[in-house]
């Protein structure tokens, strides 16, 4: 009897800057709807998140403002590059979604896409944006993290 290894996902691009813009609470993978020649420009990594973000309307997800670059070797029927994109979650899924951004004051943003079997996947998460001085922190900390690595890495060269 063999074992199945999980899929392996591979990353079509990510959204670099919603953790430092946003402090996500959770995440959740919903699927995509597009075209065959977005799914080839995406392939090729000709896509940006950074802008993007989830709206719910009319019982329904969509993706709003990520860029699809249109396929070079598309003909005439290529897809607009920032059009909206209906997101394939269940229907529970979605009133959650709804329900915590109404409530909390949240927002749903795009963190990943990614393949799964040759399915375009997007990992979506809610998220609290940060004030300034969170941003800041963040910095601080970071620095902090590559500093005490630097002194590491030379007490470890140095015995």
């Amino acid at each position: 009897m063999t074992t199945r290894k999980p899929p392996s996902d591979s990353l079509l691009t990510r959204n670099r800057r919603a953790t430092f813009e946003f402090s996500i609470l959770e995440k959740i993978e919903a699927g995509v709807e597009l075209t065959g020649a977005e799914v080839k420009s995406l392939r090729s990594g000709r896509a940006q998140l950074r802008d993007g973000y989830v709206r719910i309307e009319n019982g329904e997800a969509w993706l709003l403002q990520v860029n699809i670059t249109p396929y070079e070797q598309g003909n005439r029927n290529n897809a607009e590059a920032d059009r909206r994109r209906k997101l394939l979650l269940h229907k529970r899924e979605i009133e959650y979604l709804d329900a915590k951004v109404r409530t909390q004051g949240l927002t749903i943003v795009p963190l990943r896409m990614y393949l799964v079997r040759n399915h375009v996947k997007v990992e979506i998460g809610l998220a609290r944006g940060k004030k300034l001085w969170d941003k800041r922190q963040d910095v601080a900390r970071r620095d902090a993290q590559r500093d005490m690595e630097r002194v590491a890495a030379r007490t470890r060269l140095g015995s």
